[in-house]
């Protein structure tokens, strides 16, 4: 069993590292979940120009490299504009939470699609607006198609985040890195199987844990509307039919 172990001292550098990990992942999940939502609203807009816009920033973000937008939004662009690169972490964040957003905003589009339309014709029956339509109607609904999608998503991030260690942050990949360095110059210290090994098990348990929350989320979610049969704004359209 102990073969299958590291030393103390590099146990905390992965710890470290993956403290990294989770705030770039935390910080591009927030981002992504906005722009999805934004952006998939926007497909879905009666103005054309809107349209346009959300269409061109979908393509764009998903058809691009991972790694290269890491580059032009960490390094490039700080270059080209001479301004300095204040927080890598943050620049990192950016770029995949960007990215997140472009596919996110898909499956957001393509959840609002599946809602019945008679669920949106009540609620212009009951006289509410766009945007109380798409809050207490819509989105409600949606996001029971959205989550597992989402779920699958967000720890797709997770193992993007691997590539932040390119651009010189300290996360759960770099602190390997910085392991293997040491075992190339030291006298002794773990095979790299080994090493490698524990980084997967690592990003394992954290996937996991992720996919428990969402799984949380969903059974929550399948709880609140398989319940009583009080009415609240979220059932308006129903005590319609």
């Amino acid at each position: 069993m102990d073969g299958l172990l590291l030393e103390a001292n590099q146990y905390r550098l992965l710890r470290d590292g993956a403290w990294v990990t989770l705030q770039i992942l935390g910080l591009a999940f927030v981002l992504g979940v906005v722009l999805s939502l934004v952006v998939g609203v926007g497909r879905l807009s009666e103005r054309r120009w809107v349209r346009g816009i959300a269409l061109v920033y979908v393509e764009f973000f998903r058809g691009i490299s991972s790694i290269v937008l890491l580059f032009i939004v960490a390094i490039a662009i700080p270059i080209l504009l001479g301004v300095s690169q204040a927080s890598i972490l943050m620049l990192g964040s950016l770029a995949l939470g960007a990215n997140m957003g472009g596919y996110g905003a898909e499956i957001v589009r393509g959840s609002i699609q599946a809602i019945p339309k008679g669920q949106s014709e009540a609620s212009i029956a009951l006289n509410l607006s766009n945007t109380q339509r798409l809050r207490y109607v819509v989105l409600p609904q949606a996001l029971r198609i959205i989550l597992p999608p989402f779920g699958n998503l967000t720890i797709e991030i997770l193992k993007g985040t691997a590539l932040v260690s390119l651009v010189g942050l300290a996360d759960i990949t770099q602190a390997g890195n910085f392991i293997r360095q040491q075992q190339l110059f030291g006298d002794a210290g773990t095979d790299r199987t080994i090493l490698f090994l524990n980084i997967l098990v690592i990003y394992f348990v954290l996937a996991q844990i992720i996919n428990g929350l969402f799984r949380l989320a969903e059974w929550r979610l399948e709880k609140r509307f398989s319940g009583g049969e009080h009415l609240t704004p979220l059932d308006l359209p129903e005590a319609t039919k």
